[in-house]
């Protein structure tokens, strides 16, 4: 489901940056250099851009080891692609490989956080051997909230970003593997219906209406909207009435 900021929605994430944390302090120690460039974690084998990801027929490009990968332009556009394992104590054969590719509008906000909007064309591919449907896609288009990004010089690889997801967790680190973006065009790449391509364990392949995957199986990123839920049960929605 493609989710848009309102203008209300907007006004309750200013009101709740001091919960979230103290303005970011924009300086040579926290912030080296600008966000802007395409960012990578780990062995840097993730990177964004049609070495990725071809959304015209909603395919990906396995790298050779898992990842994420970050690129923000100077006029607001951003795109993210991430694989990962998901692993099973109690299955070891069991492990879930979760393909992610989104992109759209990003603003850095004054309290420093990081608001991203999707397009409405990103997709996830999933791959779980043990499942009913060992290998299936579907729509990723989740509103993304950042509460905090720093940017250090690491003294052998450069420019170190670090992302903060809405609860503070952080994301892998990321090294920037070009100062500038290496993006698919910044538009909406393929037309969009309700539909997830599956294939079974048998190798048939269908499609049906989107549906939510069981827990743990999709990239999981709570957005906006599990934010706005909990400001909800502060009882900050009172200050708009």
């Amino acid at each position: 489901m493609i989710f848009s900021i309102s203008p209300v929605v907007s006004l309750l994430l200013l009101l709740a940056a001091p919960v979230w944390g103290q303005d970011i302090v924009y300086d040579s120690i926290h912030n080296a250099t600008v966000i802007t460039g395409t960012w990578s974690s780990g062995s840097k084998a993730v990177v964004t851009g049609p070495g990725f990801a071809n959304p015209a027929n909603q395919s990906f490009t396995y790298p050779p080891t898992a990842g994420v990968s970050y690129s923000f332009s100077a006029d607001g556009y951003y795109e993210i692609a991430r694989y990962r394992f998901n692993g099973n104590g109690s299955l070891p054969n069991c492990i879930v490989g979760v393909m992610n590719w989104v992109h759209g509008t990003f603003t850095l906000e004054p309290n420093g956080s990081i608001v991203m909007v999707p397009f409405g064309d990103g997709y996830q591919q999933i791959q779980d051997p043990c499942g009913a449907v060992s290998n299936f896609i579907e729509f990723y288009n989740d509103t993304e909230l950042y509460v905090q990004w720093r940017i250090f010089q690491d003294p052998v690889d450069g420019y170190k970003l670090h992302l903060f997801q809405f609860d503070g967790s952080p994301v892998a680190p990321q090294f920037q593997v070009a100062a500038q973006p290496i993006m698919l065009p910044t538009q909406l790449l393929r037309n969009v219906s309700a539909q997830v391509t599956a294939t079974t364990g048998q190798g048939l392949t269908t499609q049906n209406a989107l549906a939510v995957s069981a827990s743990g199986r999709r990239w999981d990123v709570v957005g906006v909207r599990t934010v706005l839920t909990g400001l909800f049960g502060l009882g900050l929605v009172s200050l708009l009435l």
